[in-house]
């Protein structure tokens, strides 16, 4: 594993990178208030035995890039995306596969579409697509939203308020069809807090705007597209993973039977299995 801060922009960006650096590039976009952590090292290591060249890295406001006051972004969808080519510049890379999952799957098809010369494929996970009416499809359920609603009295910079938050969080998006390990889940979040710079900070994606330019345009992205979507995700019903597939021509739809918003390690063989025929062009 090579750990690298890109500088560019005005932002530092933590990264880390696995495998040999002459293989295919994968660069991993996480998602909401989520640092790098969440693509497990195992899985990373995973994905690079597929001689893939694996490069994952903390998103602002988490872990150790650039973080800002609590409830003043100034940065919004555009400069996410951007980010992600700043991450490619740092590494020398003029293209690269991008996978991104949740709001990093919204990340990815942004940065996909402004630097569609950058991007030799995009891999969307557990995502929904981007410039376009949802409203029609089964949304969150209210099970999570009852969940998130209780994240308004969480002082996010205590540290006991969150990891018992987070914690929750995660048993309320995982999927049916493998146990939930609870006590791995405290272990990355306990972790992830201790690590970061700003953990609170974390709740500012929460207040992203702009890619407004976007809007009616996901059809143009050219990019070769693989959506793996879990079919229990309580967040994004797997309905928004069949509806990204079919907005871009020769979108391929995975399904995860009984995933949930999550990379379950008794699943990431078929992650890494569709990642690395989808990146084999």
């Amino acid at each position: 594993m090579h750990e690298k801060t890109v500088r560019a922009g005005g932002v530092e960006i933590a990264t880390e990178a696995f495998g040999d650096p002459a293989h295919p590039p994968v660069l991993l976009i996480m998602g909401v208030m989520a640092s790098m952590l969440w693509w497990p090292e195992g899985f990373c290591r995973q994905l690079a035995g597929r001689n893939r060249y694996v490069i994952r890295y903390d998103n602002r406001d988490t872990g150790l890039s650039t973080t800002y006051p609590p409830g003043q972004p100034p940065y919004g969808f555009d400069d996410m995306a951007d980010d992600a080519i700043r991450v490619l510049d740092g590494y020398g890379l003029g293209r690269a596969h991008l996978v991104g999952m949740s709001l990093g799957g919204m990340i990815a098809q942004f940065a996909v579409l402004a630097h569609p010369d950058r991007v030799a494929s995009l891999t969307a996970v557990s995502t929904s697509p981007v410039g376009t009416d949802t409203s029609h499809l089964p949304q969150t359920t209210a099970a999570y939203m009852e969940h998130a609603a209780t994240g308004a009295s969480v002082d996010w910079t205590d540290r006991s308020q969150v990891v018992e938050y987070v914690v929750k969080d995660a048993r309320a998006i995982a999927g049916t069809a493998h146990p939930h390990d609870a006590a791995a889940a405290r272990r990355l979040i306990e972790t992830d807090y201790d690590r970061a710079r700003s953990f609170a900070s974390v709740t500012n994606h929460f207040m992203l705007q702009g890619a407004d330019q976007w809007q009616g345009r996901l059809g143009e992205l050219q990019a070769p597209l693989l959506v793996i979507h879990g079919t229990a995700d309580p967040i994004f019903p797997v309905e928004h993973g069949a509806a990204l597939a079919a907005a871009v021509p020769g979108g391929r739809l995975v399904r995860i039977e009984g995933g949930g918003h999550e990379l379950h390690p008794a699943d990431w063989d078929i992650f890494v299995t569709a990642i690395a025929a989808h990146t084999a062009a």
